[in-house]
């Protein structure tokens, strides 16, 4: 097995300690390259951007739900991502396979498992472990929404973050320190990539996506004379 650099993201020193020998086993040389948490993934991700890999656990300090994935595979299409985590309900897996990680190992894997589902990530293919295979491809709805979220700019995406949190253009822009009329532009772009008319709409899906459950997706029908336009 040929790769040499791994990028390691988890906020528990025991852990990546115990993910960092099976790689050392599994490819004799490897250098890795640990963070502790989003901030410190993002400085690893801009300096080591050829790497073979990415570890990457939903829950660590900075991070919502699938945020982190989804900012990352709009920035870094070409880097492989691997979701290790210690959910393990297949919609979450769904999910995450939707929006563009290689495979999903579960942190309750046995060491030899864990070396399956990395050397098959490796080795180009998508990984879960096989009795979490899941029965039902996911809603096709759901899975088009998901590829739409997916094809957001980062920025785009900081922004549909920052709507969750029910924030208006003028804060938004004062977050991202760029104008109000750049704000409305995002925003417009989202409804559209997303097929939304309302912004309401956006602010829901952004808050069910930092959730990472299971549930639907597709932000609920909202009322006639709620907002239609990006203000």
């Amino acid at each position: 097995m040929n790769a040499s650099l791994v990028l390691l993201a988890d906020d528990h020193p025991l852990f990546r300690a115990a993910l960092r020998e099976t790689l050392v086993k599994l490819m004799p040389g490897v250098r890795v390259v640990e963070s502790a948490s989003v901030a410190e993934l993002q400085v690893a991700v801009q300096a080591n951007s050829e790497a073979d890999l990415l570890l990457l656990d939903l829950r660590m300090p900075g991070s919502q739900g699938f945020s982190t994935l989804i900012e990352l595979r709009a920035q870094y299409p070409a880097l492989p991502i691997a979701i290790v985590s210690a959910e393990e309900d297949p919609g979450v897996i769904r999910r995450a396979l939707d929006f563009g990680a290689s495979g999903f190992i579960p942190k309750s894997s046995s060491s030899e498992k864990i070396a399956e589902g990395l050397r098959a990530v490796l080795e180009g293919s998508t990984w879960v472990p096989p009795e979490m295979l899941i029965g039902e491809s996911a809603a096709d709805a759901d899975a088009e929404l998901a590829a739409r979220v997916a094809s957001l700019t980062p920025q785009q995406f900081r922004v549909l973050t920052l709507l969750a949190d029910g924030r208006l253009n003028k804060q938004i822009g004062g977050d991202l320190d760029i104008s109000e009329a750049t704000i409305k532009a995002h925003v417009t772009a989202i409804l559209r990539k997303l097929g939304l008319s309302r912004r309401t709409q956006a602010a829901v899906l952004a808050q069910r996506l930092l959730s990472a459950e299971s549930g639907r997706l597709a932000p609920p029908e909202v009322s006639a004379v709620e907002e239609v336009d990006p203000e």
